[in-house]
């Protein structure tokens, strides 16, 4: 759908191309820098949380661990604009066996031109014990969208986001209020 190298509109999807994975995708939009929220959801991601997940965020789907990893995918993905291809694995918790999973993550431009929106489609390894499952992120590839495509970006199973160099906080300084009253008695 990348016509002349652009990031097609959230209006191109046609529901009827994709209607075999459908029930895997999903449509987010970016909320604030790295939290995008769960705009339209296949039943496949429901399923996996135990519970509707549209309106919430991507991270809901996360181990805490995960959420710290998905922050920095996000923006990179809406930023530069990115592709995205996650390997996932679900906790082993209760004795029940881990799920893997695999998930992309494809940008969109909204109505007013903006990249803010992303298709992805989240599929999963064999029949699921009981939900809910939170996934962690085994390894991430990114595709640059303005780069060759034989041009990508791994991260190992045990890369963590490093903040950024932030400058010292000051304090702020507020004036001091007064009342002011105009009676004219």
């Amino acid at each position: 759908m990348r016509q002349d190298g652009t990031v097609p509109k959230r209006s191109d999807i046609d529901p009827r191309g994709i209607d075999n994975i459908l029930a895997n995708c999903f449509i987010l939009e970016r909320i604030a820098p790295g939290i995008a929220r769960l705009r339209l959801a296949g039943q496949h991601l429901s399923t996996l949380a135990g519970m509707e997940v549209r309106g919430m965020p991507l991270t809901a789907l996360f181990t805490p661990q995960g959420r710290a990893e998905m922050g920095p995918i996000l923006e990179h993905v809406f930023d530069t604009p990115a592709v995205a291809e996650l390997s996932l694995k679900s906790e082993a918790r209760f004795g029940r066996t881990s799920l893997e999973a695999r998930m992309i993550l494809l940008p969109l431009r909204s109505e007013q031109g903006e990249i803010s929106r992303a298709m992805g489609v989240l599929v999963s390894d064999g029949s699921a014990p009981p939900p809910p499952f939170r996934f962690a992120v085994s390894r991430t590839e990114l595709r640059d969208l303005g780069q060759r495509d034989g041009m990508r970006k791994h991260f190992p199973d045990d890369a963590v986001a490093t903040p950024g160099f932030a400058e010292a906080q000051t304090p702020l300084m507020r004036p001091y209020l007064r009342l002011v009253s105009s009676r004219d008695d």
